[in-house]
């Protein structure tokens, strides 16, 4: 029998999660007017161009500035933790995709705060007058990639 591949093999998926948030970032921010353009594609969902100096939900998005430096140093030792843990780990491919999918995600949002000292979010889905804060597709593999460690942890030891 051989050894499981290493989960540092999944790191082609971070790559990909980062490149496809930056290219669609870039698209946003040529096409779209920050906090002006609203571009309807359905009755619930929009293309918007905003940005987040905040975390999740614009959390301490009113801050003075100290929240940029704050959440560079935590998604710093988030990547270094899920890089150890890709490391370390073999045998578990949907731990690894979930691993890969958040690493991603934390990095892509990562360039935007070194880049421009704020998030780049377009992604504007609504019901009636109740919108959900825009997001991206780096927050979007966050969120995959949170769902799949949960599913991960329910299955039984020693079952890929």
């Amino acid at each position: 029998m051989t050894a499981p591949r290493s989960s540092l093999s999944w790191l082609w998926l971070s790559a990909l999660v980062i490149l496809l948030d930056q290219l669609s970032k870039l698209a946003i921010t040529a096409r779209l007017a920050a906090y002006i353009d609203v571009v309807p594609l359905t009755g619930f969902f929009n293309l918007v161009h905003v940005h987040n100096t905040g975390a999740a939900f614009s959390l301490f998005a009113d801050q003075p500035g100290w929240q940029r430096f704050f959440f560079l140093g935590i998604a710093a030792i988030a990547a270094a933790v899920i890089f150890y843990l890709l490391r370390k780990t073999a045998g578990r491919p949907l731990y690894s995709i979930a691993l890969a999918l958040i690493l991603g995600g934390a990095l892509g949002n990562v360039i935007d705060r070194v880049l421009y000292g704020h998030v780049i979010d377009f992604l504007d889905f609504y019901l009636a007058a109740w919108h959900w804060p825009a997001f991206n597709v780096a927050d979007s593999a966050i969120t995959v990639g949170a769902a799949l460690l949960i599913w991960d942890s329910f299955k039984k030891e020693g079952r890929p």
